[in-house]
């Protein structure tokens, strides 16, 4: 956990306001934040095309994001023609760009704006084992969506998540009262223990075991059609307390601008076993699965295949 916070029963609490904030260092922060706010006051599906546009933009400009995004692709999905691929990949762009106001509008938007754009469905799972005695463990992906999404869940069923502290400190005072609104606490991304003690106490809580983590608490299986993807055994660590459900839970948005559908899957059955590596695999396929419903707002950009089964072997990013 970052050193600038206090911690207290295992919650990260609220960075407060200073007075260095307003330091020349942090005016171009200052300066995104304004437009990033204004902008979240316009309508939802001109901020929805602004973003489209934002996304092209960055697919002109290109980069190592798009190198890494493409690679993703051609790994994943070996068979499937050049110019379907190019298809994803240009959508995947503007998703990416819409993403940009997605985290105004979650960070901003009053809870009437934000409450009336999602749709849960499922949410009788989560009531249900909560219901029996169970924590209830949702797994998720990282949709671009996952921004808005979050808070929109928590309107439903409040939710407690592991955090990121960004690097910036203005804007981790900002990013932490936008993704705290609607939802429980936030932990630290390695409190594990903070995690384990909210599923004891019934909590809801969200874990993303889609990325690649490195070699610790690591096991190298199939990810789509890449046979030994470093994939996280940290889901099991928290699968396999007592009396804790597992349910995958699906973020989108909607494909006629209505907003956004999330959808809470009922627990997993027979999971988990005491197969480090089936269980794994088993998380694998159920990712797999949940990505392929919207693979263009799946985020593609990030490096999911950098580690490699032994430290010699080349990188496929190449």
């Amino acid at each position: 956990m970052s050193r600038k916070f206090r911690v207290s029963k295992n919650k990260v609490l609220q960075p407060n306001f200073k007075i260095s904030f307003l330091l020349p260092k942090y005016w171009l922060t200052w300066i995104g934040v304004f437009i990033l706010y204004s902008i979240s006051w316009l309508p939802y599906r001109l901020q929805l095309g602004l973003g489209r546009l934002v996304g092209r933009l960055l697919y002109k400009i290109g980069g190592s994001r798009k190198k890494a995004a493409e690679t993703n692709l051609k790994l994943c999905f070996p068979d499937m023609s050049a110019g379907e691929r190019d298809r994803i990949l240009i959508e995947n762009f503007k998703n990416t760009g819409i993403a940009l106001f997605e985290t105004g509008m979650g960070w901003w938007w009053p809870d009437w704006r934000a409450k009336r754009k999602v749709k849960v469905v499922g949410l009788e799972h989560i009531k249900s084992a909560q219901q029996q005695g169970h924590g209830v463990l949702l797994l998720a992906m990282h949709y671009l969506t996952i921004e808005f999404c979050c808070r929109g869940i928590g309107y439903s069923n409040p939710m407690v998540v592991f955090y990121r502290p960004h690097n910036n400190e203005l804007m981790e005072y900002f990013q932490f009262r936008g993704r705290g609104r609607s939802n429980k606490y936030m932990l630290g991304k390695r409190d594990i223990k903070g995690m384990i003690k909210a599923l004891h106490e019934g909590e809801t809580c969200v874990y993303l075991p889609d990325q690649d983590y490195g070699r610790n608490r690591s096991l190298f299986v199939p990810f789509f059609n890449v046979p030994d993807a470093a994939s996280t055994t940290g889901t099991l660590i928290f699968a396999r307390q007592p009396n804790v459900k597992s349910h995958m839970v699906i973020p989108t948005r909607n494909d006629d601008g209505s907003g956004y559908t999330i959808e809470i899957m009922p627990a997993l059955e027979n999971y988990p076993t005491d197969n480090d590596q089936n269980d794994v695999i088993r998380i694998n396929q159920e990712l797999e699965k949940a990505i392929m419903r919207k693979p263009e707002q799946y985020m593609w950009l990030h490096r999911r295949f950098k580690t490699r089964p032994n430290k010699s072997d080349p990188s496929l990013y190449k």
